[in-house]
């Protein structure tokens, strides 16, 4: 069975020259159809990075990222995105931004199918109360529903999801968790989630893969998460076995980030050769060298006076 998606010795730097810095270094990925993946790492290691490199949005410095074997150049409504700020357009309401997807995907379907189409989302996402509020009238919660809502209306083989709970409260962010769940569950759609969040992680995914800190970061082994599903935190929170796989990526996060600020290198910077000036002394300094005293010129018929 072939991957869906696939990353094969991805790197990305940004800058140029001696300023460039290499944000991932030698990525290796590849995600099957109907997998689940959570991609979780330090803040600033690149994970943003990353699934903008699947997405399409930005390309690799080096190396090939691949959809159904052809390689990915720019953003497809078969790869939709998940943003981290909800992304809406604020003078839109909710029904209009979701339909906005809708009708650039499905434009060939007539009115009344495209109307249906958005309302099965609006329900899933518990939001059918909520159509005509614009963005600046919804809780934090309910914007990022409105954006879960347009991704899964455009019917992606792969959902991608950037830190897409973040922000949020934690009240909110369990109970999205528990929505976002429910959603895989029935429709078995590809996800790849990128969180800080080892919980979230194992709570969510079928399998773990950490990324290490940045610079030059790079993925970790890929972690398999064999627990029956649907699952439950609090039950979750008591299960050995969800103890150890929290303790092995954590243990193998910190100890990533612990090697590479061993191995890091100390810059040496040399400072130029400039001295103060000395208000009380004439002589003047250039670049550290001092340059001789000058008798000062005289102008004698400025010094004439008339008796």
């Amino acid at each position: 069975m072939n991957p869906l998606i696939s990353l094969n010795n991805v790197s990305k730097n940004y800058g140029v020259g001696l300023h460039a810095t290499e944000v991932l270094h030698d990525i290796k990925l590849d995600i099957y159809e109907g997998e689940f993946v959570a991609i979780v790492g330090y803040s600033g290691s690149g994970k943003t990075t990353l699934i903008s490199l699947i997405a399409g949005l930005i390309t690799p410095t080096s190396g090939t990222v691949l959809y159904k074997d052809k390689i990915v150049c720019e953003p497809q409504p078969e790869r939709a995105l998940v943003f981290q700020n909800y992304s809406l357009l604020p003078w839109m309401t909710v029904w209009e931004n979701i339909s906005l997807a809708v009708d650039q995907v499905f434009s060939k379907w007539p009115k009344s199918r495209r109307h249906q189409h958005i309302r099965h989302y609006l329900e899933m996402v518990n939001l059918s109360n909520a159509t005509q509020k614009r963005p600046s009238e919804l809780s934090g919660g309910m914007r990022q529903r409105v954006a879960l809502a347009r991704a899964l209306a455009m019917e992606p083989s792969v959902l991608l999801m950037d830190e897409p709970l973040g922000a949020l409260d934690a009240l909110t962010r369990g109970n999205l968790q528990d929505e976002i769940s429910d959603i895989w569950c029935k429709n078995k759609k590809t996800v790849i989630l990128i969180t800080n969040d080892v919980d979230e992680s194992i709570l969510l995914a079928d399998r773990v893969i950490p990324l290490s800190r940045g610079p030059k970061a790079s993925l970790g082994p890929s972690i398999p998460v064999n627990l029956s599903r649907p699952r439950n935190r609090k039950t979750l929170n008591k299960h050995s076995d969800f103890k150890n796989l929290r303790k092995h990526i954590v243990n193998y996060l910190i100890d990533e980030g612990a090697s590479q600020s061993k191995s890091s290198k100390r810059k040496n910077f040399t400072l130029p050769n400039i001295l103060p000036e000395n208000l009380n002394d004439p002589a003047r300094y250039v670049f550290g060298k001092r340059q001789p005293k000058r008798s000062p010129k005289v102008n004698l018929k400025a010094l004439e006076v008339e008796i």
